[in-house]
């Protein structure tokens, strides 16, 4: 599969879920031996996780402590930041630069390695990564196939048209729209916080399915499942 890059409309509305659950999904599915030698070796895995940027402590140490990942945390990440707050103003704060080309030349060692290379985005496709570039600048730049993750709740809608306008003025393949519940929700709610039909015409752009509600991130069998929701040969191929 060529690798893809997971965006959010929003901060906190589900990419970490979303990624953790198409990891998952792969190391049932598609590379069971993996799961099967877990506390052995993994170096074999098929498996890769990036993401290129993170500032203070969250997403590579959850993907490094809940996958058998065969790789190291500045693997997963290269650039970190000690600071809470957006990569170009914490490197800002903490006197570092932000290497563009040091984050390019991970993800090409990653997308040799590995059959399946999920790469969670910071933040949405406008989210600044320097003070002139933007994720959706790095999803076009390195022709990545992206999904966009919208969250089940009042003002999805929006997100969602605003989202896949950027996409398509920055020419980014936006391949899908996954909508991602925080909760548990009935089928009729859904259809009236995030009615997919609807995010599909007025976006036109295909909505993947609905991501339920996870209680236990570090469950890989619970995580597979809510990815087997999806419409999981579309997004992973």
């Amino acid at each position: 599969m060529k690798p893809l890059l997971i965006v959010g409309s929003d901060t906190g509305v589900g990419k970490t879920v979303l990624t953790a659950s198409l990891a998952a999904y792969w190391l049932t599915y598609r590379d069971r031996t993996v799961l099967q030698t877990i506390s052995q070796t993994t170096s074999s895995t098929s498996l890769g996780i990036y993401k290129p940027l993170q500032s203070g402590k969250g997403d590579r140490e959850f993907y490094n402590q809940t996958f058998p990942l065969s790789q190291t945390l500045a693997e997963i990440t290269p650039l970190y930041f000690e600071t809470p707050i957006a990569p170009a103003i914490a490197a800002y704060k903490e006197g570092k630069v932000i290497d563009l080309a040091l984050i390019w030349q991970q993800f090409q060692k990653l997308q040799q390695q590995k059959e399946c290379l999920l790469v969670e985005s910071l933040g949405g496709l406008g989210s600044p990564i320097t003070d002139e570039y933007i994720v959706a600048d790095l999803a076009r730049d390195w022709a990545l196939e992206t999904l966009l993750v919208v969250p089940v709740r009042l003002g999805a809608i929006s997100q969602a048209i605003a989202n896949a306008a950027l996409a398509n003025l920055q020419k980014v393949k936006l391949k899908g729209i996954v909508l991602s519940c925080s909760q548990v929700y009935a089928p009729e709610e859904i259809e009236e916080l995030a009615p997919p039909q609807m995010i599909s015409r007025l976006t036109s752009i295909p909505v993947l399915g609905v991501l339920p509600y996870v209680n236990d991130l570090s469950n890989i069998s619970q995580l597979a499942v809510a990815a087997s929701e999806l419409d999981i040969e579309k997004i992973l191929y």
